[in-house]
């Protein structure tokens, strides 16, 4: 296989697979790889009618599916760039998101589109269905005509191995943006390069293995990069049947659908895996009799081996490996799954590395690591003793991004000048490259899904509100709490009482989660007695109080 270039890949995957399964919606539609690219051909056939330009910014907005990922290829190998939207975006984070990446085109599960107001998007020329793939509006009647024409066999023509023929990207040439967060100010749309996606694409090809006719559960949002690479494009790549969970994915509903499908890999964030152990396997293990018989060594070691049974079934007992990524595994779920020979391992990466940074397979992983540095990429520990003494991680190398898209502040930050990029997050290194994570001197906080947050953001918006002085959103329980420091001034002048002041934040939260997508919403507030502890540049100590 060439795999030189990143369009290149899918084609050749294609014609090769050309009557496998591609993708399918969990308990829905099938479509074959041959199928798939008759669509991206009408598809196409629209983009050069229209006059869209290479490098022109099409947005798509929906959760996980056939037509969400076909959508992906469609602009991907037309040369275009994709700017994928979460779908739990607020309506002024995908506006604002819309606008900022210059998209003149959009896919869209139309009860999201519906929630938009149209004036306030206008470069955006024409809206499809993500459903059929219909028209959903045009600003021009002739263009949502030209759509309709162009979208069908008899204009577009048939598609086969042979006059399959894509577009491909320079190695240096803009792919997707992805943006970690919508809200204006805090705007960081990642450029992620072809070049970072094919290098993530071949090392997963030479270190996952995957074959033609596998089977893989997308859940992770695809708007994120984990999941984007790693539960479809580098499947794809290698021919694999790819199911899609296009409802909001539960942990229940997630097993489900990895005991239907038998997926080969599995890639997971950590809230999963733990739900999972709390609820299925931690019961069980606390009740009095199985205690006291796990400290019996021979009969320990046959209820391992049940337990084990039970948790191979319970992720659809097919699975090479599943890989946990996007925050740090709790250390209690860690330990009993290495004790009793679980076959998982924990990746380490962050959108601005399309993703990854680090990984080790299973059974070559070492306990506490986030994995072992990937090749095509350097590491360095910002210390005097890099094996010893915590220093931020830097990294450089093929996978890093190009920067965010026109913040030119936040790059600077972000890359210095000697190309390290400053991951923000603190630890060590071992001789052999492998990377202990440490802590985090950035701020992000981790989503149910998978999905990165940032307290920042809430905080601005609830700063707004009445009594609220200074406030910090932190983790409790696995839920989002806002610490509010109420203004003293305010209080001396008003004097609520502790019910009315409690009413007032009850009340605060309430209008603060109106503003907020729904996997980033506050759970409670608690009032704070003191001013929080600052640097002597006035930023909140923000470690004192997670």
């Amino acid at each position: 296989m060439n795999r030189d270039k990143l369009i290149g890949i899918y084609a050749q995957s294609f014609r090769e697979n050309w009557e496998r399964p591609a993708f399918s919606d969990f308990q829905g539609s099938s479509c074959s790889y041959g199928e798939a690219a008759q669509l991206i051909r009408q598809i196409h056939s629209y983009f050069r009618e229209s006059g869209l330009r290479k490098g022109d910014k099409i947005a798509i907005l929906g959760r996980n599916s056939s037509n969400w990922a076909i959508s992906f290829l469609a602009i991907s190998c037309y040369g275009a760039v994709t700017v994928p939207i979460l779908p739990d975006f607020n309506t002024e984070d995908i506006t604002h998101i819309l606008n900022h990446s210059e998209s003149v085109f959009l896919f869209a599960a139309e009860t999201l589109f519906e929630k938009l107001d149209t004036e306030k998007i206008p470069g955006i020329t024409g809206v499809i269905s993500l459903a059929d793939f219909s028209a959903i509006t045009f600003q021009v009647q002739e263009e949502k005509e030209k759509w309709e024409k162009c979208f069908s066999i008899g204009h577009a023509g048939e598609s086969n191995p042979e006059n399959f023929v894509l577009n491909e990207y320079g190695d240096e040439d803009l792919s997707i943006i992805s943006y970690t967060s919508g809200t204006s100010g805090f705007t960081k749309g990642v450029m992620i390069p072809a070049r970072s996606l094919l290098s993530n694409i071949v090392y997963a090809q030479d270190h996952m293995p995957l074959k033609p006719g596998d089977t893989i559960v997308s859940f992770l949002p695809m708007a994120h990069v984990f999941g984007l690479l790693f539960e479809f494009l580098f499947p794809v790549s290698v021919g694999c049947h790819v199911t899609f969970l296009s409802k909001a994915p539960t942990p229940q509903l997630i097993v489900k659908a990895f005991q239907e499908v038998k997926p080969r890999l599995i890639l997971s964030v950590p809230l999963v895996i733990e739900k999972i152990y709390q609820k299925r396997i931690l019961p069980a293990l606390q009740k009095p009799l199985i205690r006291f018989l796990l400290k019996v060594p021979g009969i320990q070691l046959l209820i391992h081996k049940k337990v084990l049974a039970s948790l191979i079934e319970t992720f659809g007992g097919n699975f090479h490996e599943i890989v946990i990524g996007g925050a740090p595994l709790n250390h209690e779920v860690e330990a009993f799954f290495r004790k009793i020979k679980f076959r998982f391992t924990i990746g380490y990466g962050m959108t601005e590395c399309g993703p990854l940074i680090s990984y080790k397979t299973w059974n070559a992983f070492r306990p506490s690591s986030a994995g072992e540095l990937v090749d095509r990429m350097q590491v360095r520990i910002d210390s005097n003793d890099p094996y010893h003494e915590v220093g931020e991680i830097l990294v450089k190398g093929t996978n890093v991004m190009m920067g965010y898209y026109k913040n030119e502040k936040a790059t600077a930050e972000a890359i210095d000048d000697e190309g390290w990029l400053h991951t923000g997050d603190l630890g060590i290194i071992d001789s052999d490259n492998f990377i202990y994570i440490r802590g985090r001197c950035k701020n992000m906080l981790l989503g149910a899904s998978g999905q990165n947050i940032y307290p920042e953001e809430m905080e601005a918006k609830l700063s707004n509100y009445p009594f609220v002085l200074e406030c910090v959103v932190t983790v409790r329980d696995g839920k989002f709490v806002a610490l509010v420091y109420p203004d003293p001034e305010r209080m001396a002048t008003e004097k609520p009482d502790s019910k009315k002041l409690e009413d007032i934040m009850t009340e605060n939260c309430r209008l603060v989660n109106k503003e907020l997508p729904r996997y980033s919403q506050i759970s409670s507030i608690i009032l704070v007695d003191q001013e929080f502890e600052k640097t002597p540049k006035r930023n909140i100590k923000r470690y004192l109080y997670t």
